[in-house]
């Protein structure tokens, strides 16, 4: 049997952002085939972040060196909805700073930001936002991003940690394979 101490240390590495991060990545990249598009790694990760965070939505937009969107993965939008947007947000927006400084962004409402314009017509309404960039060879490639978290409470520091995570294994994919 173990004691009160060793099962609060055991509670804390479960609850350790980065050990959900990988553990859940470890579980998800067995499920896919051996040689995967990176289509499909940036997928799962967009899937991995909205499940991580319980977030309603969830987004990863790759830019090219004139930030123009040439990648778009999202989760939680039914395809019919995603089918209505003629072309993905271009985030220049509150995300639009995260190109800019590189620095995480985390509103409580989104509709409050003064940048807050700019959405293609039939995108889904949202509240919360909490974004991070995606590095790449030392440049911001691209922003991965959830908003509205299924329980209503705001995002926390370890859903910002967990996005950060799931960003730097994105920057490693798009680094290998969109330059």
């Amino acid at each position: 049997m173990s004691s009160p101490e060793t099962r609060s240390v055991d509670a804390r590495v479960q609850l350790d952002p980065e050990r959900r991060v990988l553990v859940a990545l470890a579980e998800r990249l067995q499920t896919l085939p051996r040689r995967r598009s990176p289509d499909r790694a940036l997928q799962v990760l967009v899937d991995l972040a909205r499940d991580l965070t319980g977030a309603r939505y969830g987004a990863l937009a790759v830019t090219d060196h004139a930030d123009r969107v040439e990648g778009f993965f999202v989760a939680g939008v039914p395809n019919a909805e995603l089918m209505r947007l003629r072309t993905p947000p271009q985030g220049h927006g509150p995300l639009g700073t995260l190109r800019e400084d590189g620095r995480p962004v985390h509103l409580d409402d989104v509709r409050q930001h003064a940048k807050a314009f700019g959405f293609p017509s039939h995108h889904p309404e949202m509240v919360a936002l909490l974004g991070v960039a995606i590095w790449a060879k030392q440049e911001v490639r691209g922003a991965r991003y959830v908003t509205d978290r299924e329980d209503g409470a705001a995002f926390t520091v370890d859903d910002e940690r967990v996005l950060t995570l799931i960003a730097e294994r994105a920057g490693e994919i798009v680094a290998r394979d969109w330059f």
